[in-house]
């Protein structure tokens, strides 16, 4: 089955002139188009040229038609801008993607990214599947740009993805997925390359066939955009994909995705788009320029009726890590307050509490706290948590509710 599965993908991308699948049955009710508009103009209204020059939200931007023209040229040159050499695989290729879907030479940014994927390995097939998320950026976009030993790279990938015996990451399945579909398309019906590329998209898109929840998430709230996206590719996949479509709707009715990331990771699925579509992105100068949407957030009552305690720790119980300690402060914030407000308010009581920040495509990460710095090499890393929970949102977007205990905890994955 596995043979066939890649010559008839090339068949219906021949045939249908895109890299999606017509999904009629999933489009979006007109009743709930004001919710993804919405949604959208809360991305876009995210733009601004103090912000973090986020690639996927102008690929979002691009693949559905921005709403706002204003916020896609300043976002697009915001990314021009940015300084390459300082870029890991994945934000390199995101932002040659972002180019290419604004039809900006990415120039040599191209050639920077072979380099990175050249230079590339895992060192264990025990490392965490999530080291696989950028190299399979950088293989798509190297695959977008048509960059010859683009197969080769991809066979070391597979190679290395087969290999690996750790626990199975959605997002980093739907990437994958999305990567070896499109250097799939630069192989001959016959190549050898196909059944290696088979045989990997075979066990990726079960993994994430098995991650279907009976509500139609795949793999949570967050990682449903991209499994769409990966399981919409997939013409020999047997996919419902309408009851996802009306999870994610209910979901944005619960107001769930306040992260322009998450949203932009989500918005091309309820268009019926992916990023393998990046290279059909037609431009126009002469984009509709849509009112500045109305504030979802709401103002918050000063008066000591809504302010709510939270209960924070922090933790570092790691050995061979020092300064072991483990602290708790109950604090004060308004009602609908974020959990940075909790993180802000311990620091201004104990100074143990310190923390420091960076900001990413996610928003704000916490990278340090009482001193102690994640290190990469280390791979540690401070994990929110809610009781034994790990929080599913940042510091910046996730909203404690009254009596609940927060913890940091210094972690290894």
């Amino acid at each position: 089955m596995i043979l066939f599965i890649i010559p008839l993908l090339r068949l219906l991308w021949a045939v249908s002139g895109a890299h999606t699948l017509t999904r009629n049955e999933c489009s979006i009710p007109a009743e709930k188009q004001a919710l993804v508009d919405d949604l959208q103009d809360a991305m876009e209204s995210s733009v601004t040229p103090s912000s973090f020059p986020n690639p996927s939200i102008l690929i979002a931007m691009n693949l559905v038609g921005a709403h706002s023209a204003e916020a896609q040229k300043l976002l697009t040159e915001m990314i021009a801008s940015v300084d390459s050499t300082d870029l890991t695989t994945g934000q390199l290729a995101l932002n040659i993607m972002a180019l290419t879907s604004s039809c900006q030479d990415p120039g040599d940014r191209v050639l920077l990214l072979k380099e990175q994927l050249q230079d590339w390995t895992f060192s264990s097939p025990q490392d965490p599947y999530s080291v696989f998320y950028g190299p399979s950026l950088g293989l798509l976009a190297l695959c977008q740009q048509n960059q010859e030993d683009t197969l080769d790279l991809a066979v070391k990938f597979s190679k290395m993805l087969l290999a690996s015996v750790s626990n199975f990451n959605m997002d980093t399945g739907a990437m994958a997925t999305l990567a070896l579909t499109c250097v799939s398309s630069m192989t001959d019906t016959n190549n050898d390359y196909n059944e290696l590329f088979g045989h990997a998209l075979t066990s990726i898109v079960e993994n994430i066939g098995r991650r279907i929840d009976g509500n139609g998430l795949i793999g949570g709230t967050y990682s449903t955009g991209l499994a769409m996206q990966a399981l919409s590719v997939q013409p020999g996949e047997k996919w419902n994909c309408k009851p996802t479509m009306e999870a994610v709707l209910n979901e944005i009715e619960q107001n769930r995705f306040d992260n322009p990331m998450s949203i932009a990771q989500l918005l091309p699925s309820l268009s019926g788009k992916t990023y393998l579509d990046v290279p059909q992105v037609i431009c126009s100068s002469g984009q509709e320029v849509r009112q500045t949407p109305q504030s979802h957030g709401r103002p918050l009552s000063t008066s000591a009726s809504n302010t709510i305690e939270v209960t924070y720790t922090i933790n570092n119980q790691l050995r061979g890590v020092e300064t072991g300690f483990n602290e708790t402060e109950t604090v004060t914030v308004e009602k609908g307050s974020v959990l940075l407000a909790v993180l802000e308010e311990a620091q201004c009581r104990n100074p143990a509490f310190k923390f420091e920040s960076k900001m990413t495509s996610w928003g704000l990460y916490i990278t340090s706290i009482n001193g102690i710095e994640e290190v990469e090499n280390h791979r540690t890393y401070w994990q929110f948590l809610s009781g034994q929970a790990p929080l599913n949102e940042g510091v910046g977007y996730y909203k404690p509710y009254n009596n609940e205990h927060i913890t940091a905890n210094f972690t290894q994955y």
